[in-house]
């Protein structure tokens, strides 16, 4: 018994590109740890920002962070967010007949990347005990500076910090790039650019108001990849898996049958 090709299902990557990304994941997350680890870039970059003669973050009240970045900004992300899972949704329920499976699948991709990419970031805060900048002793408030897998001290709450969660409301754009995939890979990796330069911008406006470290962002960047990746590859796997198992399923039929 053969089983059957599985190449009928659309495809936006193949699996030597999967692998890549995943090398470049592993090598980022590593360089990302060792930066969070080993050294005081956090505290350097929070220090530059912190007027120590106030005893203040200056940006942190500001229109340009806390009004329109932390809440007209976000509220057009989440719009647009919201705009792809109700067009997915809607799919599921009637689907076009004339939208092609390609099209299909990267709308799939995008609506569950603008779900799951804020909701995996926003679970791994809450379970997080880092603290935020404004919050840390060093700059007025009264908790400790810890580090990633630092141990939190008896009595000291959690801080639920670590990774940003304003950055994800940007940051599920990467999967935008899956428009241009697979035929204008150059045209895909513009994008993802762009949308991780937006999340990081929207990440450093936060850290302008004391809100987060850099490490904060770089995880949240980090993160948003790892889950569209990963939900590309689900929903690549998932209708050749199915193809897979009808073959098999009547190709022993057949056996039985003969």
């Amino acid at each position: 018994m053969t089983r059957a090709p599985t190449d009928t299902a659309p495809k936006l990557l193949g699996k030597r590109q999967i692998l890549i990304l995943c090398a470049w994941l592993c090598v980022t997350g590593l360089v990302i740890l060792w930066i969070g680890r080993a050294t005081n870039i956090d505290l350097m970059l929070a220090d530059a920002i912190y007027d120590s003669a106030t005893g203040t973050f200056p940006w942190r009240h500001a229109w340009l962070t806390e009004t329109f970045s932390h809440v007209i900004l976000k509220g057009l992300l989440t719009l647009g967010a919201a705009w792809f899972i109700l067009a997915a949704i809607l799919d599921l329920w009637r689907p076009r007949p004339r939208r092609k499976a390609l099209d299909r699948l990267r709308l799939r991709v995008v609506s569950l990347s603008a779900v799951l990419v804020p909701l995996v970031i926003s679970m791994l805060k809450k379970a997080s005990i880092a603290h935020c900048p404004w919050d840390l002793a060093r700059y007025g408030g009264d908790e400790p500076y810890l580090r990633l897998f630092d141990a939190l001290p008896l009595g000291v709450p959690a801080g639920h910090c670590l990774p940003a969660g304003h950055a994800s409301s940007a940051l599920w754009l990467v999967a935008l790039c899956v428009y241009w995939l697979p035929s204008r890979p150059g045209a895909a990796r513009r994008v993802v650019l762009l949308a991780l330069l937006l999340g990081g911008l929207v990440g450093w406006m936060q850290q302008l108001r004391g809100a987060h470290f850099l490490t904060h962002t770089l995880w949240s960047t980090w993160i948003a990849c790892a889950v569209v990746l990963a939900i590309v590859a689900g929903l690549q796997w998932w209708p050749r898996r199915r193809e897979a198992a009808a073959h098999d399923y009547l190709a022993e039929t057949l056996e039985d049958a003969s």
